[in-house]
């Protein structure tokens, strides 16, 4: 593949190897939003996303009213994942939007919610969401997606038209078929994400080139090797970097098992070891407000 033009436009090479560093699921827990601010101020990750749906929401909203320059966006929920701690839609709780379980949460997994939620239901939760977080005083850097639940064809161009109506950068990538394929896609969606991914580079929309992340199900007393390791095998282009950092707290062990590997994240990267090594290895950061630099202005 032809190499990002978005490098170009923000001053970089063709060889570059150009990072956002991540920090997602913020609002999840409390640990996760002081993990966050605590990353924030040491100046490694340069980015995160917040998930509005979730008990410590407001919690972020006021660290971002108190520090505009924060780099956050939303990260689209429509999925409740943990046994125990869960949430549901802000926009509606009415059964026949096909986005609750029979507990009158978000289903735990994206295929169920891809399966039985209604499109045009699902467009105005994505877009309640966005509304919600840019009131409260969330900057709205870019908009992802919680565990991938809009990567289906039934809801990806709802997704896109949401970040497109506010100009702002959205989790895609520049991938053909086979690519989307690689991270999990079906046939039938990845034929559908690459063509659409074409278009949008071809109107000028910054995308990315890929994604890594630290697994949650690895071990964490090797978390820093296995940054430096991912670090290092970063191809030239513009990588979305997922960490999920939070402080150890009884509030964390409660709610997920793979707490030790999101504290062993919050760990490395307060680390200056690491941050010493992404400067060794010529490797540049930048946040989602660069690309937002670079969206072309409305035709």
């Amino acid at each position: 593949m032809n190499p990002n033009p978005v490098l170009k436009k923000l001053g970089f090479s063709d060889r570059d190897r150009v990072v956002i560093i991540h920090a997602d699921d913020i609002g999840l827990s409390h640990a996760c939003c002081v993990a966050f601010s605590d990353l924030w101020q040491v100046g490694i990750i340069s980015s995160s996303a917040v998930m509005v749906p979730c008990p410590w929401f407001p919690k972020v909203a006021a660290y971002c009213r108190a520090n505009p320059d924060v780099d956050v966006g939303v990260h689209l929920t429509l999925t409740s994942e943990w046994k125990t701690y869960r949430w549901g839609p802000i926009s509606s709780r009415d059964p026949a939007t096909g986005m609750l379980d029979q507990e009158g949460y978000f289903y735990h997994r994206s295929h169920d919610f891809q399966q039985h939620a209604d499109p045009e239901a699902a467009a105005i939760e994505m877009r309640a969401q966005v509304e919600r977080a840019v009131a409260a005083g969330i900057p709205l850097t870019h908009i992802d997606t919680h565990m991938g639940a809009v990567a289906h064809p039934k809801f990806m161009q709802s997704y896109i038209q949401l970040a497109l109506g506010y100009r702002t950068p959205f989790l895609i990538f520049r991938l053909d078929e086979a690519g989307w394929r690689t991270i999990g896609l079906d046939a039938d969606t990845a034929r559908f994400a690459a063509k659409l991914s074409h278009d949008l580079e071809a109107a000028g929309i910054p995308l990315l080139d890929g994604m890594v992340s630290l697994p949650l199900d690895g071990d964490p007393a090797r978390r820093m090797e296995q940054a430096k390791t991912t670090l290092a095998a970063l191809r030239p282009g513009i990588t979305h970097f997922i960490i999920h950092p939070a402080q150890d707290t009884p509030e964390l062990r409660a709610i997920t098992p793979d707490w030790a590997c999101r504290v062993a994240d919050y760990r490395t990267f307060l680390s200056d070891e690491l941050a010493q090594f992404i400067r060794q290895q010529g490797i540049h950061i930048i946040g989602y407000r660069r690309l937002k630099e670079v969206f072309p202005s409305p035709s």
